[in-house]
Formats: C-alpha cells, sequence, structure tokens
C-alpha cells in the first residue's frame, strides 16, 4: 500500500483470511522421534531392494495444533531430489482421521495394519501402496525427503489405494488447512 491509501472492506477480509491461514499453518507441527529435521534418515527407513540394505520400516511421526475446521489428515513423503525429472513419491497416506495424532513406527506397512482405522495408503512411484524408503543413486548427492502433514477440511477423499500420488496431490490443494514439514536427507557414496 503506498502512503494515504486505505484498506477497504474486501482487502480488510483478504489480509485477515491470510493472516488468519498463515497463523494456522504455523500452529501445526510434524515430528518424529525417528526422524530430527535437517538430519539423516536412518537405515532402519532405507528401502531393502534397488541395491540399497535398509529394514524399509516408515519412521513413527505425530503432530499437534490443528486448525479448528479439521475434518482429516493426509500425509506424504516426497524426494525432490530423484533423477525423474518430476521427482518421487515414497508414501502417501489419507482419510487419516482426524482425532489421530501420529501414525506408529512401520505404519507404512500395509499389511501391519498399524495406521489408523478408515485411512487408506495409495500407490508410490514404486507402483504400490505403503512406505518405500529412501534409495538414492550411488554417487547422488544426499536427496531431501520432505514428510508433510496435511490438516483437511473433509473427512474423505474420494480415492482408493490405486490412486496416484499427483490426483491425492491435486485434492489436497483443494481441501488444505494447514500443513507441516519434516525434512531428513539420505544419501549413498
Amino acid at each position: 500500500m503506498g502512503k494515504g491509501r486505505m484498506l477497504t472492506g474486501a482487502g480488510v477480509l483478504a489480509l485477515a483470511l491470510v493472516v488468519g491461514g498463515a497463523a494456522n499453518a504455523a500452529s501445526l507441527k510434524l515430528s518424529s522421534p525417528d526422524l530430527k529435521p535437517g538430519s539423516t534418515v536412518k537405515d532402519e527407513q532405507v528401502l531393502n531392494t534397488f541395491g540399497c540394505t535398509g529394514q524399509n520400516i516408515s519412521p513413527a511421526l505425530s503432530w499437534s495444533g490443528a486448525p479448528s475446521g479439521t475434518k482429516s489428515f493426509a500425509l506424504t513423503v516426497y524426494d525432490p531430489d530423484a533423477p525423474t525429472g518430476s521427482g518421487w513419491w515414497h508414501w502417501v497416506v489419507f482419510n487419516i482421521p482426524a482425532n489421530a495424532t501420529g501414525l506408529p513406527k512401520n505404519a507404512g506397512d500395509v499389511k501391519s495394519n498399524l495406521a489408523p482405522a478408515g485411512s487408506v495408503q495409495s500407490r508410490t512411484d514404486f507402483g504400490t501402496p505403503g512406505w518405500g524408503g529412501p534409495c538414492p543413486p550411488k554417487g547422488d548427492k544426499p536427496h531431501r525427503y520432505i514428510f508433510t502433514i496435511y490438516a483437511l477440511d473433509v473427512d474423505h477423499l474420494d480415492a482408493g489405494p490405486d490412486a496416484s500420488a499427483a490426483f491425492i496431490g491435486f485434492n489436497l490443494h483443494f481441501h488444505t488447512l494447514a500443513r507441516a514439514r519434516l525434512v531428513g536427507d539420505y544419501g549413498r557414496k
């Protein structure tokens, strides 16, 4: 705004929505006892194929500070550094009930039934639902693994385990009240 200009009613409303949205986003927090912000992903979480020898166990995650109006959550894990031109989706979980405050260790194993009742794990770039741990090419700089929790304004997304990460991401775009991220890295020599 220039000197001497006043906000109109619509301008005040828009500013309030931006400030309110930023406050809501700032209150949502994502953490893990298995991954500290900016740290290296543990071998326990690393994939056990494609030349990697980890245990492929998804980390325990917890969140707090969801804004009012949250009706469900979704979680994604994305590697923007994968040499694909479009990154790599490692985990997609949605329809997590609004009363959930986390995912236990190994919830990404769909056979374990550790994810909250009603939640859906959909197809990753490995071609199957569930957790697929880090396994960047040897010699690449360490890749970033971005864990994102989304607080949503709907109680469920109309999709199943065959839904692509892009399809879920499209739906998250229109229903996110707030989100929080946790980033770790992993590389192989």
